[in-house]
């Protein structure tokens, strides 16, 4: 009959594998950290040993948050743990396509993803095992898969009638009044406006008839033409001048410089016929 090894036996040969093991860690020196930054490693090796280091703490957790019985805010916290070192894993599978080396997003395995739960409105954030069911967050779960029933074509249809239209909006009797009343006050405003501008133009022609009346508008030119139309020639240029100023339209205008007056005009016109005489007489003689 075959008899188990004493428990002190048990004992001493476990903690003599832990010291052998410990001799051995001290040989090979101190573990090297992980970079915190996946662009301070430039060898893909590297890179990929960082991945799989990242990939196997992220399933020792998944593994853990199984368990309900850890508390709500361990659970919390172990699902923030897995979030962030699945970001972690992206940054070291970007770095090493970065490098020139695979592309894990393609031929990597999904396992750890695919066993996440998303909430709609969170993209990126999952929740994993156990905090599945953590309060507040069951709920949103529930209300991401109340699906709403959709209608067809014909019970849309049923709704479609001459209210939606907007026919029959005048039949309690309410709107008919409102409206003539926004018409009146909408003429009343049109009738003020326009007797507004006829007062104004009134005005204004008043204003223009006032100035022609106290302006001798009197042609001077008849009578520089009457002075002149004895001596031949100069008489008829005068009449055609005459007759060109005739067809026109009468002009208003202000003049900025003094004007001379119609006698003024009148003196000036004999003065040059009396030395034009004085020069034609004298030359014949």
């Amino acid at each position: 009959m075959h008899k188990r090894p004493a428990r002190n036996e048990e004992k001493a040969q476990s903690m003599l594998n832990r010291f052998r093991a410990l001799q051995q860690a001290e040989l090979k020196g101190p573990k090297p950290k992980r970079p915190f930054y996946a662009t301070d490693c430039n060898s893909i090796g590297e890179a990929e040993k960082w991945r799989l280091e990242v990939m196997s703490e992220v399933s020792k957790k998944v593994s853990q948050i199984q368990n309900a019985a850890l508390g709500e805010f361990k659970l919390r916290d172990l699902n923030d743990e897995i979030n962030k070192l699945l970001r972690e894993k992206r940054h070291w599978q970007d770095r090493i396509i970065e490098l020139g080396g695979k592309d894990y997003f393609k031929i990597g395995p999904r396992m750890l993803d695919h066993e996440g739960k998303e909430v709609p409105g969170a993209r990126g954030y999952k929740y994993f095992g156990a905090a599945k069911d953590l309060p507040g967050v069951r709920e949103l779960f529930a209300a991401a898969t109340t699906q709403t029933t959709r209608r067809t074509r014909a019970e849309l249809h049923k709704d479609v009638d001459a209210d939606y239209y907007g026919y029959r909006d005048d039949d309690d009797g309410t709107l008919i009044p409102l409206e003539q009343e926004a018409e009146a006050q909408a003429i009343a405003e049109a009738v003020q406006q326009w007797e507004a501008k006829n007062n104004q133009r009134a005005t204004a022609m008043a204003i223009d008839n006032e100035d022609d009346d106290d302006n001798d508008d009197t042609n001077i030119y008849k009578q520089a033409v009457a002075s002149g139309s004895m001596f031949g020639k100069a008489g008829a240029e005068d009449d055609e001048l005459d007759g060109a100023l005739d067809s026109r339209k009468p002009e208003v205008f202000v003049a900025h410089v003094a004007v001379p007056t119609q006698a003024d005009v009148e003196k000036l016109l004999v003065e040059r016929k009396k030395q034009e005489l004085l020069q034609r007489f004298a030359a014949k003689s």
